[in-house]
Order: C-alpha cells, then sequence, then structure tokens
C-alpha cells in the first residue's frame, strides 16, 4: 500500500517561516493570526505551513508550542532540533533506508517514488524532494548528545539521594587490652528506601544514633 509524504508546496515560504520563528517570541498557541500578525505571513501557502510543523513535532495538536519549537529557537540546538523534526516528518523514509538524510538526490527520489507510488515527474514528487532537501540542508542528524537527552527519563534527584547505599565510618575504642596507638574501626551500610517521605530518614537516622552511635 503507497504511503503519503508530508511536502510544501511553497518550499520557500516553510524556509522563511522557520527563519522568523527564531525571532518571534513563542506563542501560546501558533495559530493562523499569530503567523499572518506575528511572523507577517499571509495568504494560504504560509497557513499550509501549519499543518507540515504539527507534523515535525515542533507544534502540538492543541496548536501549543512543544518542547521542540523552544529549541529549535535556540541558535544552539537550532540545526539539532530540526534534525529531529526531520526524522519525525520522514520516519517512513527512514524504515526504508536509515541514513536517509545523507542520500543523494537520485536515491532519495527513487524512496520517495517506491513509498508513494507516485511518478518521477509528478508535481507531488518534486514537492517532497525540494521540501526534504531544504529541511535537511538547516539540520544536524549527527549529534548523539542531541538523542540521549531526548531518550533520557527525568530523574527525581530527591528520591535518587536516598536511593543508594549510605556508608558511615564507626570508629572504635581501644580497649585496655589493646594498649596504646591501636585505633579499630568498622563501617555500617545502610540501604535505604527510595521515598520522600522525611519522617521514614529521621526514624532511621534517629534509631541508628540510640543503638549504635552511642554504644
Amino acid at each position: 500500500m503507497a504511503d503519503n509524504l508530508p511536502y510544501s508546496t511553497s518550499v520557500g515560504t516553510l524556509e522563511k517561516m522557520l527563519d522568523k520563528i527564531k525571532a518571534a517570541p513563542a506563542p501560546e498557541r501558533f495559530t493562523q493570526d499569530f503567523v499572518g500578525t506575528k511572523l507577517s505571513m499571509k495568504g494560504g501557502t504560509a497557513n499550509a505551513c501549519i499543518p507540515l510543523l504539527k507534523k515535525m513535532g515542533f507544534v502540538a495538536g492543541d496548536g501549543s508550542p512543544t518542547s521542540l519549537y523552544k529549541e529549535f529557537r535556540n541558535p544552539a540546538k537550532s540545526r539539532i532540533a530540526l534534525g529531529t523534526g526531520f526524522r519525525k516528518l520522514y520516519s517512513r523514509l527512514y524504515q526504508m533506508n536509515e541514513y536517509i538524510h545523507d542520500a543523494n538526490d537520485q536515491d532519495v527520489l527513487g524512496l520517495i517514488v517506491e513509498c508513494t507510488g507516485s511518478e518521477h515527474d509528478n508535481a507531488a514528487t518534486k514537492y517532497t524532494l525540494s521540501t526534504f532537501n531544504m529541511l535537511r540542508k538547516h539540520a544536524d542528524f549527527d549529534n548523539e548528545e542531541a538523542e540521549v537527552d531526548l531518550m533520557e527519563p527525568e530523574k527525581d534527584d530527591h528520591a535518587e539521594k536516598y536511593r543508594n547505599p549510605i556508608a558511615v565510618n564507626m570508629p572504635q575504642q581501644p580497649s585496655p587490652q589493646q594498649g596504646k596507638g591501636i585505633n579499630l574501626s568498622y563501617t555500617i551500610n545502610l540501604n535505604l528506601p527510595a521515598t520522600k517521605d522525611i519522617e521514614v530518614f529521621n526514624a532511621i537516622f534517629k534509631s541508628l544514633k540510640e543503638h549504635i552511635l552511642e554504644e
């Protein structure tokens, strides 16, 4: 079964919009009013870019800018964010060639035709290739750190702090038989539970103090 691939019928308009997004403050909703008023881009070709931005993961279904949109506005992350959006937009082509972003035009064209079932000289095929080429020109794809940041879940620093064992070094007073100059010590390893309830930790350390530290 043939698959449709996203494309813009006005690649220049899409490219201009991406530049304007970097400069304009992020809106609460990325709407036609925002495009026409804040980005100063009016007309059907500009409004037609909004669904494409949603497919790239820049704009959520309710019109709100995503974290990827905000990263794209950061000059240090802009090309990386666009690369992420590019992979999402052309996920079907990546199933056919995991390095499609590095393929030459002829190979990309061949996979577009194979994927969509359209002719080589079809208008939609040409728009798809030109959109593909414009986006990959402004994107980076080989940043390993960006991939880790996207995949790694957020950690609860408070819970993580108490999840690891804690070593308590306990000095032991020398007995009369040991003589002077000999000091012995032992280590207690505490495996604390992963909880945010501070009362649990207070009880543990209170018991440790009463029954071990003060002996």
